[in-house]
């Protein structure tokens, strides 16, 4: 059994800065808890002379080698973010059988498989915690907790941008641009936001999450992604009128008939929908699973320390491993070859907001347009004008996704139609 355990830490970022500070701060409990003192060796920096604000003791280095050929260390934690070299290096770590952790989503969603393997042939961990969900616990959960149930459905908010940004639009009743703004200045955006506006954050943590869950392998390229660009303030407004909230949601189902359906879309859900009030930067995700039920873990989707938590509970873990020489014991649970369901076979209700012209015989005309393709309307509802033109905002009943696509075509079309405003999936049972 090993007297301590030492760590080679690659990024002295936000992330990696909070890792240092959460282990240093607790490190009397870790050693209780693990059975051995946890030791911060080396850490990887850009720059020797940037001042920093953490303990002393480790030595600092730019060059990867003196951390990845030092025998001594006995975990390597990335947390320096991108794809390359972050991938290269946890590879060539698990190779030299030293157990991984990471905080990057990025290679786990794209090189997990590879990874999983180098960990399995070296017998060694490879542990990705706070790759999803910051400092909510929901990997090891999925892992471990449930690992006797068979799931059926991960639904969640899991990009606190476009949550901070949504809950805003929402109860300030403001703008797409003027809450992206206000999300660049205080840190939470990007300058470049499209990862997180454009649904592609969430496409990465919904595959990572979407593998474990069903246990097969559910690549980026397997999800369907939207964002958030198109939402207006008239469609949040609209759903508060008819009783639900917009989200973007990333979603996983598996069916019998079907197979795994994965997809990242703004959705309309119920305000007693458990998902409906989580706002601001929060994350949430929701798991049916067949002998639990319905759960749902909440809590800091992002940030130094939430993330840290996260990082240090894998270590933890590994240490504890270490401890009583039983590392990987938990590795890739992607076992099974599953099909896939396009999102034309998925289902769902759906809001269609449109102008058309305003005159007699229009609504009967959209309306027929939708029935051909067999698109039933449960509601409709026409407010406004909007520059000479009627707004008809529609909700339908569940219909496949190929059919509304169908009917759309062909209302797009229609001499009466002036545009499709917009089209958001409502993310509820199905309506009586």
């Amino acid at each position: 059994m090993k007297d301590s355990v030492n760590i080679g830490l690659l990024g002295l970022g936000t992330v990696g800065t909070g890792v240092v500070n959460v282990l240093t701060a607790n490190a009397h409990e870790i050693s209780q808890k693990t059975g051995v003192p946890v030791n911060i060796k080396k850490i990887l920096v850009r720059n020797l002379n940037k001042v920093r604000n953490i303990a002393a003791g480790a030595v600092l280095t730019t060059n990867a080698d003196d951390i990845l050929n030092d025998n001594d260390i006995d975990i390597i934690v990335e947390v320096m973010g991108g794809e390359q070299p972050a991938k290269d290096y946890m590879l060539r770590a698990l190779n030299a059988g030293k157990n991984v952790v990471t905080a990057n989503k990025d290679v786990v969603a794209k090189f997990g498989r590879e990874l999983f393997s180098a960990a399995e042939a070296n017998h060694v961990d490879f542990m990705f915690e706070a790759s999803v969900g910051g400092g909510i616990p929901i990997i090891r959960p999925l892992k471990q907790c449930l690992a006797a149930n068979k799931l059926s459905e991960v639904m969640g908010i899991v990009n606190g941008t476009t949550n901070y940004m949504l809950t805003k639009m929402t109860n300030e009743k403001l703008d797409y641009e003027t809450v992206l703004a206000e999300a660049q200045a205080k840190g939470y955006a990007e300058a470049d936001p499209t990862a997180d506006v454009g649904g592609f954050d969430a496409a990465r943590k919904i595959a990572i999450l979407a593998s474990i869950a069903f246990n097969a392998r559910v690549s980026l390229e397997d999800v369907d992604v939207e964002g958030i660009t198109n939402i207006s303030p008239v469609d949040i407004e609209y759903a508060r009128e008819l009783g639900y909230v917009i989200k973007l949601l990333a979603i996983a189902k598996e069916s019998e008939a079907c197979g795994i359906n994965a997809r990242v879309h703004p959705a309309f859900i119920p305000l007693n929908h458990p998902l409906a009030a989580v706002g601001d930067v929060f994350n949430a995700i929701f798991v049916r699973g067949d002998a639990v039920g319905e759960t749902m873990f909440y809590g800091r989707g992002a940030g130094a320390l939430p993330t840290a938590s996260a990082v240090a509970g894998d270590i933890v873990d590994v240490a504890r491993n270490l401890r009583h020489n039983v590392n990987g014991r938990i590795l890739c649970t992607c076992f099974d070859q599953k099909p896939f369901c396009p999102v034309e076979n998925t289902s769902s209700s759906y809001y269609v907001r449109l102008l058309v012209e305003d005159q007699p015989g229009v609504l009967a005309a959209i309306a027929g347009a939708f029935g051909a393709h067999n698109v039933s309307l449960n509601s409709v509802i026409q407010k406004r004008k909007v520059n000479n033109c009627a707004e008809l905002v529609l909700i339908t009943y569940h219909v496949s996704d190929a059919n509304i696509r169908k009917a759309l075509t062909t209302i797009k079309d229609m001499s009466v139609l002036t545009t499709v405003q917009n089209v958001i999936r409502v993310e509820a049972q199905q309506i009586d």
